[in-house]
């Protein structure tokens, strides 16, 4: 474990407050993070708390040693939508015993399950310790981990849970402190819940952990009868299952505290009988689009697919590596607006910091400390970038000095995700640009000619005017600025 790790510091959800971070044990560290509901391709949003908390497994791994953390991204793949799509496209399988509920379940997910990991991995993330499959944890498992019906029977056992209506119903009321990542007050909640509640509810909080399917929907046997889950049973049962009763971090995105989180936490207590289910809670902010809300009938709902291979975002298709840093060049914990001009700020900045990384001899430099120190400040990437941009500064000047800025940013760069080949220079997109730039002269445009030249610069490509000495006209080359 690296002494660094004293100083790691994490903003806690459940407290409001920044709080050094302390592990259950520093020898297994212990992450959780709700993963996609592979129905669909993953948008833009879903891009976000993947590329944060691949920040922060980084950063653990680094602080506690690459064997000594363990993360888990789940795979939602129950869903009545999934569901529906399985017994259309399978039903006569399943009916004659051609294929199980799970392996049509399977299928139908497959296509978007397999896009989300080329996804993520263009966006420069680690593949997690463990990524369960929901599908994989409803019944009583064989190698006897944490299954959704087991914990379902001790929340009944406990008195946390009631059956009424077809359902299994969690009861909000037989936990005291029930609200308290939402600081919701669940008498307020009743007071003012509408008429049209559940009729078999005897709370209007109360939420379901088993529903019956009918004859027609897919579904498990269950003691209530064939049914499926509820939604927030399945993580509960996913993170027990391979981080214990109680872990170190669970993560999500900031529109998941309500209901999900706070539904999970009151579960896993329940059936556990623990007083916390993780120490520590961290949600990233939302995601706007050019300052709207993300939304199809607007017509700026992106997946990270169409980012990536096509030209609907800014009329071009983007690097998964400039979708990442303009993600990450906001605080996790802020909202951001995922615009064309943040991606092309992105962009501009790490052909700067690859450009100076080029000048990095052979030899490995070590991460700089001042990276880790400001991401172990609640993951301050800004922070973190500003050192990057000095660095890029320094590799500029020959010599040692110069390299080991060099070596030290190629360091950075690749710890934090991106790649560290070479930068490459677009030349038919330099030659435009002199072509360009020569037309602007002609015109006597010499204010856009000049702003050219920088914005070239800028890109680590110097111009040098001159004249061809046979014709006498004006010819521009360039080269690469150290």
């Amino acid at each position: 474990m690296s002494d660094a790790s004293k100083g790691l510091s994490l903003y806690n959800t459940l407290t409001r407050t920044k709080e050094r971070f302390i592990p259950i044990d520093p020898q297994n560290v212990r992450m959780y993070v709700c993963g996609p509901t592979v129905y669909d391709f993953a948008h833009v949003g879903n891009a976000r708390p993947a590329i944060v908390f691949d920040v922060l497994f980084r950063l653990l791994r680094h602080l506690y040693g690459e064997d000594h953390v363990t993360y888990v991204r789940n795979i939602t793949d129950v869903d009545d939508k999934i569901n529906t799509r399985a017994l259309r496209d399978f039903g006569a399988e399943i009916a004659a015993g051609r294929l199980s509920l799970n392996d049509a379940i399977r299928k139908v997910t497959e296509k978007t399950a397999d896009q989300y990991h080329r996804d993520v991995a263009a966006l420069g993330c680690l593949q997690p310790t463990y990524e369960p499959r929901a599908t994989e944890f409803v019944a009583p498992r064989a190698d006897g981990k944490v299954d959704m019906l087991s914990l379902i029977r001790q929340l009944i056992e406990r008195g946390h849970a009631y059956v009424a209506g077809g359902e299994v119903l969690f009861d909000t009321a037989s936990m005291p402190d029930y609200g308290e990542l939402s600081k919701r007050n669940l008498d307020e909640q009743q007071a003012g819940a509408r008429i049209a509640v559940d009729a078999h509810k005897k709370n209007p909080g109360d939420f379901v952990l088993w529903k019956l399917s009918t004859p027609e929907e897919p579904g498990w046997e269950s003691p209530w009868g064939r049914g499926r889950p509820g939604w927030h049973i399945e993580c509960s049962a996913m993170s027990a299952a391979y981080l214990g009763e109680v872990f170190d971090i669970h993560g999500g995105g900031l529109d998941l505290i309500f209901p999900h989180h706070e539904n999970e936490i009151a579960q896993s207590r329940c059936a556990h009988g623990t007083k916390v289910m993780a120490n520590v809670w961290m949600h990233n902010g939302f995601l706007q689009v050019e300052g709207q809300k993300m939304s199809k009938s607007l017509g700026n709902f992106y997946s990270i697919h169409e980012l990536l291979e096509t030209e609907t975002f800014g009329g071009r298709k983007w690097p998964g590596e400039v979708l990442r840093l303009a993600m990450l060049m906001t605080h996790y914990r802020e909202p951001i607006d995922f615009s064309v001009r943040k991606l092309e700020e992105a962009e501009n900045t790490l052909r700067k910091w690859k450009r100076a990384a080029d000048f990095a001899p052979a030899a490995a430099e070590d991460l700089p400390a001042e990276v880790v120190e400001a991401l172990s400040d609640d993951l301050a990437t800004y922070a973190a970038f500003q050192r990057l941009t000095q660095l890029a500064g320094e590799a500029i000047d020959a010599g040692p000095a110069g390299e080991k800025a060099a070596a030290s940013l190629k360091a950075a760069l690749a710890f934090l995700g991106f790649d560290i080949g070479a930068a490459k220079v677009d030349e038919a997109a330099v030659a435009k640009a002199i072509a360009d730039r020569l037309a602007l002269i002609a015109a006597k445009n010499w204010a856009e000619a000049d702003r050219m030249r920088e914005e070239l610069l800028a890109q680590g490509v110097q111009l040098k005017d001159g004249k061809d000495p046979v014709t006498g006209e004006r010819v521009t080359t360039w080269e690469i600025k150290r």
